[in-house]
């Protein structure tokens, strides 16, 4: 059953962000992802969200290699690439 990585990303630093970006360029397609959405926030509709957050939504074939994805040593070293260059919150859902 189809699993999706959501990403929330607020950018703080567009240069060293840029980095992380070239890092794990391709990466999720190596798993079976692929990106559904990404974005920026068009509207706020409810609630308090920043109106810069990013969105990305990858979807993958199943949890476990959505898991393989986000554990893999090429994704690793991009998220420290990202260290204090955006704040982000990744999820799952399974559907």
């Amino acid at each position: 059953m189809p699993a999706y990585i959501i990403a929330t990303v607020t950018i703080k630093d567009p240069e060293k962000f840029a980095a992380y970006g070239a890092a794990i360029k391709g990466v999720a397609e190596e798993f079976g992802g692929q990106a559904i959405v990404k974005g920026t926030v068009s509207e706020v509709l409810e609630g308090s969200v920043d109106p810069t957050e990013r969105i990305v939504v990858t979807r993958f074939p199943d949890g476990a290699s959505a898991k393989a994805y986000i554990t893999s040593d090429r994704y690793r070293a991009g998220v420290a690439l990202r260290e204090g260059a955006a704040d982000a919150q990744i999820r799952l859902l399974i559907d």
